[in-house]
C-alpha cells in the first residue's frame, strides 16, 4: 500500500510527524507538505509564481505553496506512482461545519479525491497537540479497517477528540453542522500608521444537533463525515428554470 500524506500546518508539524509514524507501520509513505503553515488556505492553487520542491533531513518533501499545490504537484509530475490513499493532517484544531470550506487540511484531501483517489482528512478537536499520538493511533485503525462499506473513491472529514485512545467512546457517521457568522475583524495599525485588519475568530456553533459533527465530538466520539464536491443546489433548480423562462 502506498500513501501520500500532506497537511496545512507545515512539514514540521507534530500532527504530521505522528501520522507518518503511524502509517509507516502498514504502508509505504511519501510526505509532500507545505513549507509554512497554510491554515485557511482552502483549495487555492498558486498560479502567480513557480513553486519549488525541497527535501528535509527526515525525507519529507516540502513545497513553498498551499496544501492543494502539494498534492497537485505530487500527483501530476513529482511521483512515479499513483498512491492508493491520500491522507491529510493531523490538523491542530477542529475542521467541522463551515470550517471545511476554508480548511487547508480538507483541501489537501479534496485535491486527491478530484484525481479519483480515496482521501481522508484528520483533525483534532482542540489546538495544542495533546494526545496527538492517540489520535494517530486511531487514524491508523481507521485506515486499516479500509473504511468498510464505502465505495471508492471517497472523501472523509474526520475529527478526533483530544483524549487518551482508551477514552474515545466510538465513531459516529455525521453530517456537517453550521456556525454563526464569523466574529468581526480586528482593526489595528502597522508601525507606519496604516490601517490593517486581522480576520476575526470563527463563529460559535449554530447547528450542533444530534447527528452533526459538533455534537458527536462534544460527546466524546470521533466524527466521520463523507463529503462531496457537487455544490449544486438542486432544491432551487426548478425555481430557477421557471424564473428564466
Amino acid at each position: 500500500m502506498k500513501i501520500l500524506i500532506s497537511n496545512d500546518d507545515g512539514y514540521l508539524a507534530p500532527g504530521l510527524i505522528s501520522l507518518v509514524s503511524a502509517m509507516s507501520t502498514i504502508a509505504e509513505v511519501v510526505v509532500v507538505a507545505p513549507e509554512n503553515n497554510c491554515s485557511g488556505a482552502s483549495n487555492a492553487l498558486t498560479l502567480s509564481r513557480p513553486l519549488s520542491v525541497s527535501c528535509a533531513g527526515n525525507g519529507f518533501y516540502f513545497i513553498n505553496g498551499t496544501p492543494s499545490d502539494c498534492v497537485h504537484i505530487a500527483l501530476t509530475g513529482m511521483l512515479d506512482f499513483r498512491p492508493d490513499l491520500i491522507i491529510s493532517g493531523i490538523n491542530q484544531g477542529q475542521n467541522m461545519g463551515d470550517d471545511t470550506l476554508y480548511s487547508g487540511t480538507v483541501a489537501a484531501a479534496t485535491e486527491g479525491y478530484l484525481f479519483g483517489i480515496p482521501a481522508i482528512a484528520f483533525s483534532q478537536e482542540h489546538k495544542g497537540w495533546k494526545y496527538i499520538e492517540d489520535a494517530a493511533r486511531f487514524a491508523l485503525d481507521m485506515v486499516k479497517s479500509k473504511v468498510a462499506g464505502l465505495t471508492t473513491p471517497y472523501l472523509l472529514n474526520v475529527n478526533i477528540p483530544n483524549c487518551p485512545y482508551d477514552e474515545i467512546k466510538g465513531i459516529r457517521a455525521t453530517r456537517l453542522g453550521r456556525r454563526h457568522p464569523s466574529e468581526p475583524v480586528i482593526k489595528s495599525q502597522n508601525p507606519r500608521g496604516e490601517t490593517i485588519y486581522w480576520i476575526g475568530p470563527s463563529g460559535s456553533a449554530k447547528d450542533a444537533e444530534d447527528g452533526t459533527d459538533f455534537y458527536a465530538v462534544a460527546q466524546g466520539f470521533v466524527s466521520v463525515t463523507p463529503l462531496q464536491i457537487d455544490l449544486t443546489n438542486f432544491q432551487q433548480m426548478e425555481q430557477l428554470k421557471k424564473g428564466l423562462l
